[in-house]
């Protein structure tokens, strides 16, 4: 009877962990479909706590060294916050006008340059016979440079526009923070991302400062803009230096005030910083902060990306290490963090 009995039981076991893992998948799809309908909401809001999580330190502070009431510690801290914004807002919206002002150059530069590739360059080779397709392109009207300019401004106030609400729920959820509780599922979650968010930001902000600097220097246009972009792509694990590297290279390109020694630096100098800061300075800072797989992460990077878009690519990898770390701490999802992890669990 015994035979039968534990023959039963694995029976039952079997088809309780196949229930379990289909739920799991019905889940994982319902999540899914969750985040990707809602994210109006949930990316200001996701935004809103990752911020919160790297602020709450500042408004501490202030209450402990400083002894301000809380409410007047939430109000400074949010009013640095303002500031900052406001000072971005300010740096992008004066370079989009620069450049607005000098579409006109910039079209004449564009025709120069696809006139010189019409007599030089071999064009039948590259399926393009004839003139015709070339001299369109030469005959390029000004207004579809203003019509680029005009849907990059339309996203720039959509940006801002978001950032307000992000900056609403800032506010209650600094409003309404306690402490944790030492050595809790939560507690650590936050400590860990907490190291990452400061790391990686003083990180990208010296990574943007030098980008923009060496533009700046070798006279690019919308430098700034350029290192406020390295700023936030670094935030993106090795696509995002790819594409903030290649980034000036259009404008690099039609400014006929960048000679060819500057337009190659404006793409060598800002690619080995972002390789130096990468690979010999960042992981001894930030390497044991998130401790997640290099396969993790990349994945990561795809599915947030594909779920919230270049937003979710830049939180890929504080919401996948909070996932990891929580996975971790309860006894159902152990092995699930373990394999997040990459090293057997071991934080």
């Amino acid at each position: 009877m015994n035979p039968q009995s534990n023959e039963s039981r694995g029976v039952v076991s079997t088809e309780n962990r196949i229930q379990t893992v289909a739920l799991l998948v019905l889940a994982t799809i319902a999540l899914g479909f969750v985040l990707y309908w809602f994210k109006g909401v949930l990316i200001p809001f996701v935004l809103a706590a990752l911020l919160a999580i790297g602020l709450e330190p500042l408004a501490e502070w202030q209450m402990r060294r400083l002894r301000l009431p809380r409410a007047l510690a939430i109000l400074s801290t949010l009013f640095v916050s303002l500031v900052l914004l406001w000072l971005v807002v300010q740096v992008v919206t004066a370079s989009v006008t620069q450049l607005a002002a000098n579409a006109g150059l910039y079209q004449a530069r564009f025709s120069e340059m696809l006139a010189w590739a019409r007599e030089h360059l071999p064009s039948e080779r590259f399926g393009i016979k004839g003139t015709d397709d070339l001299s369109s392109l030469i005959d390029l009207p000004e207004g579809s440079i203003s019509g680029f300019l005009l849907g990059t401004t339309n996203a720039l106030l959509d940006l801002v526009s978001q950032a307000m609400l992000v900056m609403v729920f800032l506010v209650y959820l600094l409003a309404g923070w306690t402490g944790r509780t030492a050595g809790g599922v939560w507690a650590a979650a936050e400590a860990r991302v907490r190291r990452f968010i400061v790391a990686k930001t003083l990180i990208s902000a010296v990574t943007g400062v030098l980008v923009g600097s060496v533009l700046a220097i070798l006279g690019v246009e919308l430098a700034v803009v350029f290192g406020l972009f390295a700023f936030l792509l670094n935030f993106i694990p090795t696509v995002g230096s790819i594409v903030a590297t290649l980034l000036p290279l259009p404008i690099v390109l039609v400014n006929p005030e960048v000679g060819p020694t500057a337009a190659v630096l404006a793409i060598v100098i800002p690619g080995t910083i972002h390789f130096v800061i990468g690979n010999v300075v960042e992981p001894p800072l930030i390497g044991g902060t998130v401790d997640l797989n290099p396969i993790t992460a990349l994945l990561a990077l795809v599915i947030w990306g594909t779920l919230w878009g270049v937003v979710g690519m830049l939180l890929a990898t504080p919401l996948t290490a909070v996932l990891r770390i929580l996975a971790e701490r309860l006894e159902p999802t152990r092995p699930l963090g373990e394999l997040l992890g990459g090293r057997g669990g071991q934080t």
